[in-house]
Parts: C-alpha cells; structure tokens; sequence
C-alpha cells in the first residue's frame, strides 16, 4: 500500500500490488484484508464526516479541490476513471497514517479517525490519487521498494505535503528549493515506513536512490504545484 503518513508521527491495470499483507500495513490499516475493507458496520459520526469532506473535495459544482480535479480527469484520460463509491473509501486506519492506496483492491482509503479538516482531505486525497495515477500507467511493483519510493517522492511533491507555506520553520533554514526537496525525501521516507517492514536507513537509500528522476516526474501536472 502506498500511504501518506500521518504528519506528527486499464483498467486499473497491470501492476503488482504486494504479494502479503506485512506487519507495518497490519499496523496502518488494521480493518483491511486482501480483500478490502468490510463497510457493512453501523456508520461513525467520523465516517459520515469524512464522507462530507469526500464529497466537497470532488464536487466540481461547488469548491472542490482543483488538484483533486486535476487527476481526477488526468486518470479517466488514461481509462482509469475513478468512481468514487467504488475506488475511495473511508475507514478507520492506524494512528500514525492519515491515508493508503490499495493497488490489490484499487481502492483509495481515507482515515476517517485523523484526517482532520477540509484542507486535510483535499491533500490526502490529491497525494493518494497520484499513487493510483501512477498504478494506472506504469507496471509498478509494489513489492519493490525502488518503485514504491518514486511513487511516494511524486506523491509527496505533487500532493501538497510540502507547500512553501506548510513549513515556516524548515522554509527559513533551508530556502524554497532546499525546503522541498529535503521535505520530500523525509515524507516519502517515512511513508514507506508506514507500510513496509524495513529499517529508516533502508527506505532512506530508497529514496535517494530514485529521487533524481522521479522528483523531476511531475505528470499529470505542468509543474509542481501550486
């Protein structure tokens, strides 16, 4: 599972989701098996809220998110059209993640019990979409770690984790350009902790390993936003 980690802490196509659900993932999404999320339960005052802020994120008619949008229409131009009662799901998760994508199942999951505001839905759904997008158009293993790094660098670029104003602290020390790419490298290495089992210095060689083609990967984007 691709995943965005909590802050504080063709057809929907050919690519490999993970052979077994790991130990990390377990942790992340513990509702889940390799057949999904079972929904039948009694709905949460969580749940119904997350499905409110679901349902503004991508409504166009109204103030939707633009990124949303963006690849919304990016992976229907692939044949990858997402129907959102079928591909997005919210439901609880681990405390330390805000959200995943199941390439097994092909469903986005949005974690009813942390995300938190409107703004907070809008960006895990932008950064979910994008492992999704990528699933869409590129055989990706995701029991390689190579790929599910440069999925995550793309995600944690492109999604908002690391807008210039998100930041104040590390955007004084570092500078716009040194600020990003160093949030970046952090986010898309601690998402890989989230839902695979290996050491910090084993995602970390991931991620720099792949960094320098994949963060100039800015598709379905002109640029990196915003």
């Amino acid at each position: 599972l691709g995943c965005r980690h909590f802050t504080n802490c063709r057809k929907m196509s050919s690519s490999k989701g993970p052979s077994t659900i790991n130990e990390a993932e377990n942790k992340a999404f513990p509702q889940r098996d390799s057949q999904g999320y079972n929904s039948e339960r009694e709905p949460t005052k969580q749940h119904e809220r997350c499905m409110k802020w679901l349902e503004k994120a991508v409504n166009a008619t109204s103030k939707g998110s633009s990124y949303v949008k963006v690849m919304f229409d990016a992976m229907k131009d692939l044949g990858c059209e997402v129907k959102v009662s079928k591909h997005v799901v919210c439901e609880p998760c681990g405390g330390n993640v805000m959200g995943g994508y199941d390439p097994r199942n092909k469903q986005v999951i949005l974690c009813e019990n942390t995300i938190y505001s409107q703004g907070s839905m809008n960006d895990v759904l932008t950064h979910e979409l994008i492992h999704a997008y990528d699933d869409c158009r590129a055989e990706v293993d995701w029991d390689n770690i190579h790929h599910l790094a440069c999925s995550e660098v793309r995600a944690a670029s492109l999604s908002g984790d690391c807008f210039f104003w998100k930041e104040t602290f590390a955007r004084l020390k570092f500078g716009w350009k040194g600020h990003h790419q160093a949030c970046v490298k952090e986010r898309a290495t601690k998402s890989i902790l989230c839902v695979r089992d290996v050491t910090e210095e084993e995602a970390k060689i991931a991620v720099e390993s792949v960094f320098p083609s994949c963060f100039k990967d800015i598709f379905p984007f002109e640029r990196i936003p915003p």
